[in-house]
C-alpha cells in the first residue's frame, strides 16, 4: 500500500524544483544565483527572480532529499517485511541510480543530483536502523556545522563585494573581488560557447574539461544531502508521512518552521534584492547562510501538505499531483530531456538567452506535461517509464513477479 502523502508531496517537488532549475537549463548556470548574468535584469526579472527565490529556493532540493531518505527507509521496510533483505536491494538500486545519474549529467544536464543522491543513500542504508532520535540530533548537527562552515569561508568574498560596491574597499579586497569576477565572466562565456553546440560537442566538452563533476557534486553535497535523508528516515519511521502524528503537533511544526523559515528568508530578500542579488553575497547566502531556513520551509510544507493529502489527493489536481509524484523519477529526467531541447544548440539554441521572466513560461510548460501525462500512463502502467527500467534491473525477477 502506498503512502499518499509521500506521492502528493513528491509530486509538487518535482514540479517545484523545476522552478529553480529552470535558470541552470536556461543559462548560463549562475543565473541560479542571481537574475544579472549574463545581461542586466529587468524590473519584471528581478520580482519574478525574488518570488523564485523566496517561494522555491533551496526548498523543493530540501523536501526532495527528505522525501528520498523517507522512500528509501519505506522500501527496506516494506521489503524485509516479506522476507527481501531490503538492504541489499536498496544497494543494488542505488548502484544502478549511480550510473542514471553519471548518464544524466554527461549525455544531458551537468545539474544531476541522482548521482549524489544515490552516494549519500548508501551511508543512509547504513545508518537508518538508529534510534530516530540519535539520527535526528547528528543530522540537525552535521546540517548546520557543514553549512556554517560554507558560509564562513565565503563571508570576506561577499564583504568584498559589498566594500566594491560602496567604494570602500581595500586594494586588497578591490583585488581578489575583480579576480572572482574574471572567473565567473570567463565561465559565463565558457558555457555560452558551450551549450550552444551540438549534442557531441556538449558531452564532449564535459568529459575533458569537467569528468570527475559527479564527484564533486557529492563532496560538495554530502553535507545537505545526508542530513536531509535521514531527517527523512526519521519522519518516515515515526509516522509522520503516514499520518501518525498527532494533527496540533503537525499544525505546531507547520506554523513554526514556517514562519521562522519565512522570516529568515525575507529578511535576506531584503538585503539582496536592493542590490541586484549581487553575484558573491547570493550565492553564499543560497548555498550556505540560508540553509537552516531551507530547512524550515521544507518542513512547513511537508506539514501543511501532510495535514491536507486527504482531502487534495482526492481531487483532480491532487491525482496528477500524486502521479507525477509516482513517477518522479521519469518526469525529473524528462524535465532534463524536454529543457535541454529546447535551450541547447543541438535543439532551439535559447541558451543565455531568455531572462528570468521569459523563463516562467517555460515552468509553466514543464508543469503542463508532468500533470498531463503521469495519471494517464499509470493508467496503463504500474509505474513509470524510467521506474520499470530501475525496477527490472535492480530487483529480481521472482520478487518483481510477486509485487
Amino acid at each position: 500500500m502506498r503512502v499518499a502523502s509521500l506521492d502528493l508531496i513528491r509530486g509538487i517537488a518535482v514540479c517545484g524544483i523545476l522552478a529553480i532549475n529552470i535558470a541552470g537549463f536556461a543559462g548560463p548556470s549562475i543565473g541560479t544565483r542571481t537574475p544579472n548574468l549574463p545581461v542586466p535584469a529587468g524590473p519584471l526579472d528581478q520580482a519574478l527572480f525574488a518570488i523564485g527565490f523566496v517561494v522555491f529556493e533551496g526548498k523543493m532540493r530540501a523536501l526532495f532529499a527528505i522525501l528520498f531518505g523517507a522512500s528509501l527507509s519505506l522500501f527496506i521496510a516494506r521489503a524485509d517485511e516479506r522476507g527481501q533483505e531490503g538492504g541489499r536491494l536498496q544497494l543494488k538500486r542505488l548502484g544502478w541510480l549511480l550510473l542514471f545519474g553519471a548518464m544524466h549529467y554527461y549525455l544531458l544536464w551537468w545539474g544531476d543530483i541522482l548521482f549524489a543522491y544515490a552516494a549519500c543513500g548508501f551511508l543512509v542504508v547504513m545508518l537508518h536502523r538508529a534510534p530516530p532520535a540519535l539520527l535526528a540530533a547528528g543530522a540537525a548537527t552535521l546540517f548546520v556545522a557543514i553549512h556554517a562552515e560554507g558560509a564562513l569561508a565565503m563571508w570576506p568574498m561577499a564583504q568584498a563585494e559589498e566594500a566594491v560596491r560602496l567604494g570602500l574597499a581595500t586594494p586588497a579586497q578591490a583585488g581578489e573581488y575583480w579576480q572572482y569576477r574574471d572567473y565567473i565572466d570567463a565561465a559565463v562565456a565558457g558555457e555560452l560557447e558551450q551549450y550552444r553546440g551540438s549534442f557531441v560537442s556538449i558531452a564532449a566538452t564535459k568529459l575533458r574539461d569537467h569528468p570527475f563533476w559527479p564527484l564533486a557534486g557529492v563532496r560538495d553535497g554530502v553535507g545537505e544531502y545526508l542530513p536531509l535523508m535521514l531527517i527523512g528516515v526519521v519522519l518516515q519511521r515515526t509516522g509522520f508521512f503516514a499520518g501518525d502524528w498527532p494533527r496540533r503537533t503537525v499544525l505546531w511544526l507547520g506554523g513554526v518552521t514556517m514562519a521562522i523559515g519565512l522570516a529568515m528568508t525575507l529578511g535576506a530578500l531584503a538585503w539582496l534584492a536592493p542590490r541586484g542579488f549581487p553575484v558573491a553575497a547570493s550565492d553564499a547566502a543560497m548555498r550556505y547562510a540560508l540553509a537552516v531556513p531551507h530547512l524550515m520551509m521544507a518542513l512547513g510544507y511537508a506539514a501543511i501538505l501532510v495535514l491536507v493529502t486527504p482531502r487534495l489527493a482526492s481531487t483532480a489536481l491532487g491525482r496528477r499531483l500524486s502521479a507525477a509524484g509516482r513517477m518522479a523519477f521519469s518526469n525529473y529526467i524528462g524535465t532534463s530531456l524536454l529543457m535541454t531541447a529546447i535551450f541547447y544548440g543541438w535543439g532551439l539554441g535559447l541558451f543565455g538567452k531568455i531572462g528570468p521572466a521569459g523563463q516562467w513560461g517555460f515552468v509553466v510548460l514543464g508543469w503542463g506535461l508532468i500533470l498531463a501525462w503521469s495519471a494517464p500512463w499509470l493508467s496503463h502502467f504500474r509505474h513509470g517509464p524510467l521506474e520499470i527500467i530501475w525496477r527490472r534491473l535492480s530487483t529480481p525477477r521472482r520478487i518483481s513477479a510477486a509485487n
